[in-house]
């Protein structure tokens, strides 16, 4: 049986699921009617409703590490990320579930296969802006998305947001006794955005977003990843990348971890043309 056949229609006796709107490594996401809101006259009673993957929902803890992902990104208010409303649990279904903001736009990964050449600057800086600006906030929280890609990026008519903090991590995690994801248990990095010493069994830090966040804005301006096999020294230029904001991207992209001499807030500022040797 499939992950959706065997996925309920009506959860709580409130949210009505109509149709997937994604998939990742923990988790699928759906679209959803809230009943309730729709009864009281709200206009715009649709939210986005995020179950446990078919992987995960006969894992003992699993509806702890879901709970985790919420209580991680609960707190964050940001224009930028993702606004989530509640967890709960449908006790008779044996379902826990939370809910968040339901945009219309795409994903970054959409984008980029409308977009093959890249996107040009005047349409890519804000996008990089947005993206940085989130991050960067996230950081400011004490929190790590761990899994920057452009399929957890959205753009639609508010702007920009970043989601799917699954595999993320706050600094504060293990003072306050949340479950933490044990990344060992699944193949959860996605290679081509995943920081080359998080992929050797490093942790996940500040710099390791930067890399992510570093290579989804080369591939917007490229139009291509940056390649695998080609060291971070000799990267050309985007073709639709500034060359006075290429050292700054340059050096975010440097596959050791001690040459990204700069932080996301940094690499933000560069793309306001102030000039400083990023590189070293």
């Amino acid at each position: 049986m499939s992950a959706a056949a065997a996925i309920p229609k009506l959860l709580a006796g409130r949210y009505q699921l109509e149709r997937v709107l994604g998939t990742g490594g923990m988790g699928v996401v759906y679209r959803a009617r809230d009943l309730l809101h729709e009864a009281l006259g709200d206009p715009c009673s649709y939210v986005a409703l995020k179950l446990l993957g078919e992987a995960f929902v006969d894992s003992p803890d699993a509806h702890v590490l879901l709970y985790s992902e919420f209580a991680l990104t609960r707190s964050l208010r940001h224009e930028h990320v993702v606004r989530l409303y509640a967890f709960e649990v449908d006790t008779a279904q044996q379902k826990a579930f939370f809910t968040m903001e339901w945009m219309q736009g795409m994903t970054l990964d959409r984008l980029l296969l409308e977009c093959p050449q890249g996107l040009p600057w005047p349409e890519l800086r804000p996008i990089a802006r947005q993206l940085l600006d989130a991050l960067g906030y996230c950081h400011q929280q004490g929190v790590l998305h761990g899994d920057v890609k452009p399929a957890n990026i959205m753009l639609g008519e508010q702007g920009l947001r970043l989601f799917d903090f699954g595999l993320g991590h706050a600094e504060a995690r293990s003072t306050a006794g949340l479950a933490g994801l044990d990344r060992n248990r699944l193949n959860a990095w996605t290679p081509t955005y995943a920081a080359p010493e998080l992929l050797a069994g490093g942790s996940l830090t500040t710099r390791t977003d930067l890399y992510g966040a570093a290579c989804v804005l080369y591939e917007l301006a490229q139009g291509k990843r940056p390649a695998e096999h080609e060291p971070d020294q000799s990267l050309p230029c985007p073709r639709q990348w500034p060359r006075q904001c290429w050292p700054a991207l340059r050096a975010a992209l440097a596959a050791d971890p001690e040459r990204r001499s700069l932080c996301v807030e940094e690499l933000r500022e560069a793309l306001g043309g102030r000039a400083r040797r990023w590189f070293l």
